[in-house]
């Protein structure tokens, strides 16, 4: 009876995901290309470890070497800047020098193939514990959802490491026959989460943003945060952008001229919030008054400029203290 190795099942699974974002219009982007690189390296790993192709073998630390910094690049390009070249590019000599090792001298590849997933795991982790103010190009009406998004998928690729120096353990102890079962489970266990993880729409903007002033040095005179302050409340209370649900930092911070961190300085400094928080105070405002017109809470979530019911109901309770239905009920009571 054929027996569908877990890899190649990963790699289907993979490769349907990635189908699915090609269909939504969404596979010309750096996480599409981390999902397709994920289905390509099941495979490889299961005609490597399972049906034992020569090639395959040569190509597998290659591939997995490629992995980390594309997660690298996709969670920079996704969440904190647009795709710089300069930055971006010198990525891809980590894969190039793995493929010298393979080609000329294998004994390094051990180490630096757990230390190449340690690396650019602890460096996601480290930027995404900074808070939502760190990445200014996610949709602020996610909250902290895509910070705890990337925060997992940094954890996954450290986690990974840790099962690649396991196979060097089981080598050394002389459990070669352990290897393919290692790399099943922790390496298509590892694919298999950043594929899930890369369909989240918390990790998506609907559209380019523009570049942005550059960074200047934060101010910390009270009265330039009490300037810039007093264009962002004229700003929002005219333009009302608090009720686009794809508001982004970088979005207020070209419409103010200013740098990024000038506005999130200025505004964790006299609110004591992060930005999000700072834009959905404004948000609740809306969906309380959109509740006393007579709209559902759904349908004031929605007015507001929040798209998830869970993050409408967690900055609800936050600022007013009690649900959105008890609210509501206490309003028409004291009325």
């Amino acid at each position: 009876m054929p027996v569908l190795p877990i890899p190649l099942f990963g790699s289907l699974v993979l490769g349907f995901l990635f189908l699915k974002l090609v269909v939504d219009g969404r596979g010309r982007s750096f996480i599409a290309a981390l999902l397709f690189l994920s289905a390509l390296q099941s495979l490889i790993i299961s005609l490597a470890q399972h049906y034992g192709i020569g090639w395959a073998f040569a190509l597998q630390p290659i591939t997995a070497a490629a992995i980390p910094p594309l997660s690298w690049i996709a969670f920079q390009t996704s969440a904190v800047r647009q795709f710089n070249a300069r930055l971006d590019l010198p990525h891809v000599l980590v894969p190039v020098f793995i493929a010298f090792c393979v080609a000329f001298v294998r004994e390094p590849l051990d180490f630096l193939i757990p230390l190449v997933f340690l690396s650019y795991g602890i460096a996601i982790l480290v930027v995404s514990l900074r808070g939502s103010d760190a990445l200014p190009i996610t949709r602020l009406s996610a909250g902290n959802v895509p910070g705890l998004i990337w925060r997992v998928i940094g954890v996954s690729l450290i986690v990974s490491a840790f099962g690649d120096a396991l196979i060097v353990v089981a080598q050394i102890a002389d459990r070669g026959a352990w290897q393919p079962w290692i790399v099943a489970l922790s390496s298509t266990g590892m694919l298999l989460l950043l594929g899930a993880l890369s369909l989240s729409n918390s990790l998506w903007k609907q559209s380019d943003e523009g570049p942005t002033e550059p960074a200047l040095k934060t101010p910390s005179d009270p009265e330039e945060d009490a300037k810039v302050m007093s264009r962002l409340e004229a700003l929002m209370a005219q333009q009302r952008l608090y009720l686009d649900p794809d508001l982004t930092l970088t979005q207020m911070a070209r419409r103010l001229v200013l740098p990024i961190k000038v506005v999130s300085g200025a505004i964790n400094r006299t609110t004591g919030e992060n930005v999000s928080r700072y834009v959905n105070a404004w948000r609740v405002d809306v969906a309380c008054e959109a509740l006393q017109n007579g709209e559902s809470v759904t349908s004031a979530m929605f007015t507001a400029g929040f798209n998830t019911k869970s993050n409408f109901n967690r900055e609800f309770l936050r600022i007013k203290g009690v649900p959105p239905r008890d609210w509501l009920a206490q309003s028409v009571d004291t009325s």
